[in-house]
């Protein structure tokens, strides 16, 4: 694979675009990808035009980024600020309760923007908002973590959590824009920039396996942050999502690739007490856990598995899942997750090095031997 070379961000040409025209409208939206586009002027003035804001952030980022962001709106635009609690925890009706109320006691009308500053909690909750709010509203990802940067921003999946689950209530929503800053990666701390690595070797295994060894063999250089490293992968893992976005936007099919280790990995989210495991973390140990099925299947080889435990090994990710989760306890777990079919637990398996599928047949001893 080719050295990456920086990305740079131009209004009117953007890093990357998911596609998703059809006969009724075009609903395409630009992705952009680059140090310091939050003081952008010029991006946010042509996405926003005069339109008023509701401005979504959390307790930690508004400290870092509020004033930023709001200084570039502009003084004569109408702005609503809303602070959420930080964490998955919180990923509630509560909080998505406290978006709608801030809005409407704000008057906001349909034609307010809403503006998601924060990772994936953020922008799922804002999204949601957006989805609902007077029966639909726009919204902007400004994703500041790198998990919500290559993965949760792109895509129009929206929600909040239940104590039955996560993601189980939410909508399909996609965004006008996403704006991907990467100099708030510099801010971000090493167990959160680890979480999001999880999700881009995902994409490595599931469909480019260049990628993967391009990840495999500049894994120091993407834990040192370096920025060519870092524009290019963020920018490669957008492309496949959008790609895979604009074939199954509402995952009816092959979109149901992209979760690839979600299925046990939301399990272990769901028993822990959300926030105890990051998302990517539980992913971490979920994928290793579809990469030893896929292993015994005789999908993949046994080397796949071997380089992708010492990536995740490199960043300090689990590789396993809770000693406590037994098969009985992955199963009920499952059992609730939004992806099950007519009674039937979906897992997605490896048939390939940068190839997957849905499958509905792993048996419980195969799970037990991940255990």
């Amino acid at each position: 694979m080719q050295r990456p070379e920086t990305i740079k961000v131009n209004v009117s040409e953007p890093s990357v675009t998911v596609s998703l025209a059809s006969e009724k409208a075009d609903r395409s939206y630009p992705i952009y990808i680059d140090k310091d586009l939050l003081s952008n002027a010029q991006l946010l003035g042509s996405l926003l035009g005069e339109r008023s804001v509701c401005l979504v952030t959390n307790d930690t980022l508004s400290e870092l980024y509020l004033d930023r962001v709001r200084a570039v709106l502009g003084a004569d635009r109408k702005v609503s600020v809303v602070i959420l609690a930080d964490g998955e925890q919180y990923k509630t009706l509560t909080a998505y309760d406290q978006v709608l109320t801030a809005a409407l006691e704000e008057r906001h009308e349909r034609s307010t923007v809403f503006i998601a500053l924060g990772g994936g909690v953020v922008g799922d909750i804002t999204g949601f908002a957006a989805a609902t709010f007077l029966r639909g509203a726009d919204f902007i990802q400004m994703p500041t973590t790198l998990l919500a940067q290559v993965d949760s921003s792109v895509g129009g999946k929206t929600g909040i959590n239940h104590a039955m689950g996560k993601n189980l209530i939410g909508a399909f929503h996609q965004p006008i824009a996403v704006v991907c800053d990467t100099a708030t990666l510099e801010t971000l701390g090493d167990r959160e920039f680890s979480a999001g690595v999880a999700e881009v070797i995902k994409y490595g295994l599931i469909a480019d396996k260049d990628f993967f060894r391009f990840l495999i063999d500049n894994a120091v250089r993407l834990k040192n942050r370096d920025p060519e490293v870092l524009a290019y992968t963020i920018a490669r893992c957008c492309e496949i999502k959008a790609d895979v976005v604009s074939r199954d936007e509402r995952e009816g099919g092959i979109r149901a690739i992209l979760n690839l280790g979600h299925t046990f990995g939301h399990a272990i989210e769901k028993e822990q007490g959300f926030g105890q495991w990051l998302h990517g973390e539980a992913v971490a140990a979920g994928m290793v856990m579809a990469t030893k099925i896929s292993v015994a299947r005789g999908s993949i080889s046994s080397d796949v598995l071997d380089d992708l435990l010492l990536f995740l090994q490199c960043f300090d990710l689990p590789c396993e899942p809770p000693s406590s989760m037994t098969v009985e306890v992955f199963l009920s777990a499952m059992q609730g997750d939004k992806k099950v079919q007519s009674g039937r637990i979906r897992y997605i398996l490896l048939s390939s090095l940068g190839d997957a599928a849905v499958v509905g047949d792993v048996s419980e001893s195969e799970i037990a031997a991940c255990l």
